[in-house]
C-alpha cells in the first residue's frame, strides 16, 4: 500500500438548505479524514491509503468547469444537496423545483457525481406532525423523481445531533458514502486530467504548440499530487517537464528548432539567482504562463520547486546534487540558444545560487549532518569560489593595483542586474549581500574569496579528496601571484603539482612548473629554481625557444664565478639519463692490474650542447674475502654480461616500479672459508642497499622521477674512489663516455653516484638502479687433474688431464711438480710431453718428467700470472684380482670400479693435494659349475661392460692347490673376440685320479687388448674364484607309469611316479651321520619334495617326505607317487627337489657358502625351494616341514629342525630335462548337424 495522503482543495459543492448544512459542517469536517481509504490508481501503479480532507464550497453555477476547460484544481468534482424536508407539500412546492434546477445545471455542464442527502431529525417531526408523512415516503418519492438508476445517490442522516447509536450508525454509513464518492470522483477527474494531458503532450510537434501552455496543465497535476502528500510522483511531474525542455533546447543546438523557444532566446536582464525559501515563487510563474519568462527564469522555478518536493521528501543531498548539475547546464544551455548575456552576469547567477542552496540546505540540517555530508555540499562551494574569482577577475579585484574606472562600470552594470533585495532576506546574510559587499572593495573580496577557497579546500581534505583541494589551491595560488605574494603561491603551487604529477597530467605539471619558476625567481632560491629550469629545460611540452631560455638559466649561473664551496647540486635526473652502461670485458670480472674499461651512454635531455667540465663515477670499494679463492658471483648475477640497461620511461635514480614501492632488495653471498685448506667455515646472506631501503619517503609525495615535484637532495660523497673524464661535451640525444676504471687492490667496485660538473653546478645521480659493480679477484693458483675421455678404464693406458690455473703465481724456471709413485696407478714415461700456455705467444714446451721409486717430478715451463697451463700424463691403473676387487653397484654400466690416491706436492703451497681417479674395470666375470653324472665342468662367463671392443687371448685357468686335478680346455679358438656389451664363454671339464677334492682354488687368466692393437699391447687380466663341496653326493631318477593297462598316459587319469634317490660315493670329511641303524649303518634324513610350478601335474596325496639314506655308496631308495596329467601332449616330468632335514639337535647355524663371494646370479636352491612351494597349495596344506621352527625362536638360538640345501652339484637330476606322452582322455569326436 502506499502512504497517506489528503485531498484539502475544493473537492465537493453544496446545494439545497445551507442551514441544515452548515450546523453539520464541523461534525463532517472531524470525521471524514478519520479513516483512511485504499486508493486504487490506473495503468497498474501501487495503490496506497489516503486520508479524504474535502474542502467545501457553496454550490454555483459559476464554479461548473465549461466545456474545454482543461482545470482540475478551480472546479469541485462532487455536487451535494442537502435537505431535511419532511412535508410533502413543501417537497412538491418548493424541494422538487430546486433539486430539478440543481440536476439541470449539473447535466448542463457535464457533471455525473452528485448525491442526495435527506436528514432526519426528532424537531421537525414534532413542528409538522399532522401534515407529516413517513420519512420513508419522502425518501422513496426523491429516489423515484431523482434515482431510479441510481439509488445508493440518496442517503439519509437520522438525528445527526445526536449521541445514540442510530445516530452513529447513520453518520458512519454517511461517512462511508462519502469517501467512496469523493474517491470515485477524484480518480475519475484525475484519469481525465491525465488523458488530456497526454494528448497535449503529443501535439508538441503540431505548430503552435506552447511548452509554457504544456507546461502550466503538467505542473497542475504536480499541485494535485502535492496537496495529496505524493510528493515522490510530483517530483517525477518536474522532472519530466525538466527532461522534456532540456531535450528542446539540446534538438535546437543540433539544428531542430521550435517556435516557442524564441521566447527563452530573450536576452537576459536580471540575474538574481535562485529563490528557494518560497514554496511558490508567484512571480516568475505568472511570467511563465504568460510566456514572458527567460531561460534563467524557467530554471530557476523549476528547480525551486523540485528543491521543495525533495525537501518535503527529506532527501536535501540530492538537492546539492541537481544543483551543481543545473547551474553547468544553465551555461551550456545559454550558449546553444545564443542568449545575450552580459559579461559576468552568468558567473553571478551562479554565485548567488550557489549560495542561495547552501543556505537553504543550512536551514533544514543541523551541524551535524552538514559535517557528516559535506561530501555533497562541497561542489557548490567549489563553484561559488571560481565564479566569485572570476568576478573579481572580470571587475579589477585581483590586480596589484586594484579597479580602473571601466571595471567599476562593470561592477555597476552587474549589480543592475541583481534588482533589488528581497523582503524574505533583508535582515539575513543573504547571497545577495555577499555578492555586494565582495564588488564594493578590494579588501572586501579578498576576505570572501579567501574564506570560501579555504571552506571549499578544507572539505575536500575532509572526505580525502586531495586532488580537487588542491586544484582549489591552485587557483589559490594564482590569487596569491596577482597579488603579488609568491612565498604562498609556491606552496599552494607545489601541492597541485604532486596531483598533477602522480595522476600523469603532462600537460598541466609543465604549466605549473612554469609558475613555480617564476615564484622561486621572485624569491631569490637560486638553486631551486635552477633545478626547476633543468626540469622545464628538458620538458618536451615546451617550445624550443622556452626550452633553451631554461637552459641559458642554467648556464649563465653555472659561468658566474665563485668559491668552489658554495657549488649548487642538481640531480641529474633532469639533465640527462642514464640509459646503459657497458663493461670491457664484458665479464665484469678481472685480476688486478688488468685493463677494464667502462662505457656509459648517457640521453642529455636539453634542448642545446652544453660543454661539462668533468664526469665522474663514484665508487664504493669492498675487500672481498672470498675473491681470493675464487671469483666472486656478483657478475653471474647480471641479467645481460657485460652490459647493464636502465629503464628509459624512469630515472634510473628511483626503483623501477610504477607505484613508489621503495628499492628491490640487492642481496650477496658472503663466504668464509678458511685460509689453510680453502674450505667452507660458514656461509651468509648480506642486503648491500640498507642505505636505500631503510630511508624514510613521504607517503604523500611521488617517487623522485624527472616529473618529481621536488627533485631530491643529493649529495657528493666525500674521499671515494672515482672514475673521470675531463672536458665533455654533451649534445641533445645519445652520448657515450668511456672511463678507465682503477683495478689495483682485488675486491668488489660498486657504481654508486654520477656527477656532472658545469662550472658552479653539479648534476648528480645520487644512485644507481640496478646495481652496477665490478670485480677485480686476486686468485690463488688452482690445479685441476681429470680425464681426457670418460671413462677412465683399468689396465689400459689412459691419458689424464693436468690443468694449472697460475692465478697471481708466476711459475719461474725450475719450478715442478712432485707426484708421489702408487703400485696400482704408475705413471708411464714419455719423451714427448709437451705443456701448453693460453698466451698464444707463448706456444708449447716440453715438460721435463722424472721418476724415482716413490716420486714422479714434472718440471713446470715458465708462466706469467693469470695464465692456464696445460699438459697431459700417460697412467696405468693395475686391475686387482679376485678379494683385492672393490665391488659397488652403480647406476650406470660398469658395476666394479678402482679409486687409486696418489698426492701432488705444489710448491705455492705447503699442503699436499690428494689426488683420486676412478678407473673402471671393463669385463664383468663370473663362474659356474656344471655336473653330468659325476662328471664336472667348470665355466667362465667373461662379459664386457665397456664401449671398446678387446681381443681375448692365451685364456688359462689352473687350480692352485691339488696338482693331480686336470683342468681339460673344451675352448677351440686361441683368441677370442669380445665385442662391446657381450659375452665370452669358457669350458673346462675336471678330471682327477683318486678323489675330486671338496675344495678347488682355481685362477682364471687371459690377455687383452683393444682391436687392432699389437701382440706388445696385450694386458694380462686375472680372476680368482674358490669352489667347495663339488663332488656328486646323490643321484635322482624319476619314471612315470601310464595306468593298468594302458600304454600311455592319459589326462585326467592316475599315473604312478617313481622317484629313485641313489646315493654315489661313500661319506666324506666333514659330512656327518644324523643316527646309525640297527645294522650299524650311518644314515641321513633327506626331504623330498614333488611339485609342478607350470600347472601340468596335479599331485595327488603325499607330495614330500622324509627318508632315511645309508651313507654308503650305491645305497638306494625309491618312492611312489601318484600324480594325475591335467593336458595331454609331450608334458615335462614334475620337479623333484632333495634337502638335507638337519634334526634340531644339529648345529643352529649355518655355515656360509663360500660361493657367495663370487659373482654369481644364481638363487640358492632353499630360496627356489621357498618360492616355489608358496605357489603349490596342496603341499602347504599337508604341512611339509621346509621350516620347523620360528624366525624369532631361530634367532634365539633354540635348536629346532630345518632344511638345507646342497650345493650346486651335490645332487644330479637324471631326470630335469625328461618329457612323458600323455594322451587326450578320450577320442570321440561329436559333430552336431542341423538340418532344415
Amino acid at each position: 500500500m502506499g502512504r497517506t495522503a489528503a485531498v484539502d482543495f475544493h473537492s465537493a459543492s453544496c446545494a439545497g438548505d445551507q442551514g441544515l448544512f452548515t450546523s453539520l459542517y464541523t461534525s463532517l469536517a472531524q470525521q471524514l479524514p478519520r479513516e483512511p481509504m485504499e486508493w486504487r490508481r490506473t495503468y497498474g501503479r501501487a495503490p496506497k491509503m489516503i486520508h479524504l480532507e474535502a474542502n467545501f464550497v457553496q454550490f454555483k453555477e459559476e464554479l461548473l468547469p465549461k466545456e474545454g476547460n482543461k482545470a482540475l484544481l478551480t472546479f469541485p468534482f462532487l455536487h451535494i444537496y442537502w435537505t431535511d424536508c419532511c412535508d410533502t407539500e413543501m417537497y412538491k412546492t418548493s424541494v422538487k423545483e430546486e433539486m430539478m434546477r440543481w440536476q439541470s445545471s449539473l447535466r448542463t455542464h457535464g457533471s455525473a457525481d452528485w448525491v442526495i442527502i435527506v436528514v432526519e431529525t426528532n424537531d421537525t417531526k414534532k413542528k409538522n406532525k399532522t401534515n407529516i408523512l413517513p420519512r420513508s415516503s419522502i425518501v422513496d418519492k426523491i429516489r423515484s423523481d431523482f434515482c431510479n438508476k441510481q439509488n445508493d445517490r440518496c442517503v439519509v442522516l437520522s438525528d445527526p445531533l445526536k449521541d445514540s447509536s442510530r445516530s452513529q450508525e447513520s453518520w458512519n454509513a454517511l461517512l462511508l458514502k462519502l469517501r467512496t464518492l469523493l474517491l470515485m470522483s477524484f480518480t475519475k477527474n484525475l484519469g481525465r486530467f491525465e488523458d488530456d494531458m497526454r494528448t497535449l503532450r503529443e501535439k508538441r510537434t503540431q505548430p503552435g504548440w506552447s511548452f509554457c501552455e504544456y507546461f502550466m496543465v503538467q505542473e497542475e497535476l504536480a499541485f494535485v499530487f502535492e496537496m495529496l502528500q505524493q510528493f515522490e510522483d510530483a517530483l517525477v511531474q518536474y522532472d519530466e517537464l525538466d527532461a522534456l525542455f532540456t531535450q528542446y533546447v539540446l534538438n535546437f543546438g543540433a539544428g531542430d528548432t521550435a517556435n516557442w523557444l524564441g521566447s527563452f532566446c530573450a536576452p537576459v536582464r536580471s540575474w538574481s539567482g535562485l529563490l528557494l525559501r518560497r514554496p511558490i515563487d508567484m512571480e516568475k510563474r505568472e511570467g511563465i504562463q504568460r510566456g514572458e519568462a527567460s531561460l534563467l527564469d524557467l530554471r530557476s522555478y523549476l528547480f525551486s520547486r523540485q528543491c521543495t518536493l525533495l525537501i518535503f521528501l527529506q532527501r536535501p543531498w540530492e538537492v546539492t546534487q541537481r544543483a551543481l548539475e543545473l547551474l553547468h547546464n544553465c551555461v551550456q544551455e545559454l550558449r546553444l540558444l545564443e542568449v545575450s548575456v552580459l559579461e559576468g552576469a552568468l558567473d553571478c547567477w551562479v554565485f548567488l545560487s550557489c549560495l542561495e542552496v547552501l543556505h537553504r540546505i543550512e536551514g533544514c540540517c543541523d551541524q551535524a549532518q552538514l559535517a557528516a555530508n559535506c561530501s555533497h555540499t562541497v561542489g557548490l562551494w567549489a563553484y561559488a569560489t571560481d565564479k566569485l574569482k572570476s568576478l573579481g577577475e572580470h571587475c579589477g579585484l585581483v590586480s596589484e593595483k586594484g579597479p580602473t574606472s571601466e571595471d567599476l562600470n562593470r561592477t555597476v552594470d552587474l549589480l543592475a542586474g541583481l534588482g533589488d533585495e528581497r523582503p524574505e532576506t533583508s535582515n539575513l546574510q543573504s547571497p545577495y549581500k555577499k555578492l555586494k559587499e565582495a564588488l564594493s572593495s578590494v579588501e572586501a573580496f579578498e576576505r570572501h574569496y579567501l574564506e570560501l577557497s579555504h571552506a571549499a579546500m578544507e572539505m575536500y581534505r575532509a572526505i580525502g579528496r586531495m586532488r580537487s583541494a588542491r586544484l582549489v589551491g591552485k587557483s589559490l595560488a594564482e590569487f596569491y601571484m596577482r597579488k603579488g605574494d609568491p612565498e604562498r603561491a609556491e606552496t599552494l603551487l607545489q601541492e597541485a603539482l604532486k596531483s598533477y604529477v602522480s595522476e600523469g597530467w603532462s600537460l598541466p605539471v609543465t604549466h605549473t612548473r612554469k609558475q613555480i619558476a617564476e615564484c622561486q625567481k621572485l624569491l631569490g632560491r637560486t638553486e631551486d629554481y635552477l633545478q626547476t629550469s633543468a626540469l622545464l629545460a628538458g620538458d618536451v611540452n615546451l617550445t624550443t625557444e622556452e626550452r633553451k631560455h631554461f637552459c641559458q638559466e642554467i648556464l649563465t649561473f653555472a659561468a658566474k664565478s665563485g668559491e668552489p664551496s658554495h657549488k649548487v647540486t642538481l640531480s641529474m635526473s633532469v639533465f640527462a639519463q642514464l640509459t646503459r652502461l657497458q663493461f670491457h670485458p664484458a665479464t665484469a670480472s678481472v685480476h688486478s692490474g688488468a685493463n677494464l674499461r667502462v662505457e656509459l651512454t648517457l640521453r642529455c635531455l636539453m634542448p642545446m650542447s652544453v660543454r661539462i667540465e668533468q664526469v665522474a663515477a663514484i665508487i664504493h670499494f669492498d675487500v672481498d674475502h672470498g675473491g681470493t679463492h675464487g671469483r666472486s658471483k656478483g657478475a653471474q648475477r647480471q641479467t645481460s654480461p657485460g652490459t647493464v640497461e636502465f629503464n628509459q620511461d624512469k630515472s634510473s635514480a628511483c626503483p623501477p616500479s610504477s607505484s613508489f614501492t621503495g628499492p628491490s632488495l640487492e642481496l650477496d653471498e658472503i663466504h668464509d672459508r678458511s685460509p689453510s685448506d680453502n674450505s667452507l667455515n660458514s656461509a651468509g646472506v648480506v642486503c648491500k642497499n640498507t642505505h636505500l631501503l631503510l630511508r624514510r619517503h613521504d607517503s604523500n609525495s611521488p617517487p623522485n622521477t624527472s616529473n618529481c615535484v621536488s627533485p631530491p637532495a643529493v649529495a657528493m660523497k666525500e674521499g671515494a674512489q672515482m672514475l673521470k673524464v675531463q672536458d665533455v661535451t654533451l649534445e641533445p640525444g645519445i652520448n657515450s663516455i668511456i672511463f678507465t676504471a682503477p683495478s689495483e687492490q682485488p675486491g668488489t667496485y660498486t657504481l654508486r653516484q654520477l656527477c656532472a660538473t658545469v662550472g658552479q653546478v653539479q648534476f648528480v645521480l645520487p644512485h644507481m638502479y640496478p646495481s652496477v659493480q665490478y670485480e677485480v679477484y686476486s686468485q690463488e693458483p688452482q690445479l685441476t687433474v681429470e680425464p681426457l675421455a670418460e671413462p677412465l678404464l683399468a689396465g689400459l693406458p689412459q691419458i689424464v688431464k693436468f690443468t694449472l690455473l697460475t692465478g697471481h703465481y708466476t711459475v719461474k724456471k725450475g719450478v715442478a711438480l712432485q707426484l708421489s709413485n702408487t703400485d696400482t696407478m704408475p705413471i708411464l714415461p714419455s719423451t714427448s710431453c709437451t705443456a701448453r700456455i693460453s698466451n698464444p705467444a707463448a706456444g708449447e714446451s716440453v715438460l721435463s718428467i722424472q721418476s724415482s721409486e716413490k716420486v714422479t717430478s714434472i718440471s713446470l715451463p715458465p708462466t706469467p700470472p693469470y695464465h692456464t697451463l696445460e699438459f697431459q700424463l700417460e697412467v696405468l691403473c693395475i686391475i686387482p684380482s679376485g678379494s683385492d676387487r672393490y665391488r659397488y653397484h652403480q647406476p650406470d654400466q660398469y658395476s666394479l670400479f678402482a679409486c687409486p690416491q696418489m698426492s701432488i706436492d705444489c710448491p705455492w703451497s705447503i699442503y699436499s693435494t690428494l689426488l683420486a681417479l676412478t678407473f673402471y674395470i671393463p669385463f664383468k666375470t663370473k663362474h659356474s659349475l656344471l655336473s653330468a653324472g659325476n662328471r664336472k665342468y667348470m665355466q667362465v662367463c667373461v662379459q664386457n661392460v665397456s664401449d671398446v671392443t678387446f681381443m681375448l687371448a692365451e685364456v688359462k685357468l689352473t687350480e692352485k692347490q691339488h696338482a693331480s686335478l686336470e683342468l681339460q680346455s673344451l675352448n677351440t679358438k686361441t683368441q677370442q673376440l669380445l665385442c662391446s656389451k657381450h659375452s665370452v664363454f669358457c669350458l673346462w671339464e675336471v678330471r682327477w685320479k683318486d678323489d675330486l677334492p671338496s675344495c678347488l682354488q682355481c685362477v682364471f687368466s687371459a690377455n687383452f687388448s683393444p682391436l687392432n692393437q699389437e701382440i706388445s699391447a696385450f694386458k694380462p687380466f686375472h680372476y680368482q674364484f674358490q669352489l667347495e663341496r663339488v663332488t656328486t653326493l646323490y643321484s635322482v631318477r624319476a619314471e612315470i607309469l601310464p595306468p593298468a593297462g594302458e600304454q600311455h598316459c592319459r589326462s585326467g587319469f592316475l599315473c604312478g611316479l617313481e622317484v629313485c634317490i641313489t646315493r654315489l660315493s661313500e661319506p666324506t670329511e666333514g659330512e656327518m651321520a644324523e643316527e646309525t641303524d640297527t645294522d650299524g649303518l650311518k644314515t641321513t634324513k633327506l626331504m623330498y619334495e614333488v611339485a609342478d610350478s607350470s600347472s601340468n601335474w596335479a599331485v595327488c596325496g603325499k607330495s614330500s617326505g622324509m627318508v632315511s639314506m645309508p651313507m654308503r655308496a650305491n645305497a638306494t631308495h625309491k618312492v611312489q607317487i601318484e600324480v594325475m596329467p591335467l593336458f595331454a601332449g609331450h608334458l615335462p616330468f614334475p620337479k623333484i627337489k632333495v634337502l638335507k632335514y638337519l634334526p634340531h639337535t644339529a648345529a643352529v647355524a649355518i655355515q656360509p657358502d663360500p660361493d657367495s663371494c663370487v659373482e654369481n646370479d644364481s638363487l640358492s636352491l632353499l630360496d627356489k625351494t621357498l618360492d616355489d612351494q608358496a605357489d603349490t597349495a596342496s603341499i602347504r596344506s599337508r604341512g611339509s616341514v621346509h621350516s620347523v621352527g620360528s624366525g624369532d625362536q631361530q634367532q634365539r638360538g633354540v635348536a629346532m629342525p630345518r632344511l638345507e640345501p646342497f650345493s650346486p652339484g651335490q645332487v644330479f637330476n637324471n631326470s630335469h630335462a625328461r618329457q612323458v606322452l600323455v594322451l587326450p582322455a578320450t577320442d570321440d569326436h561329436i559333430m552336431e548337424v542341423n538340418a532344415t
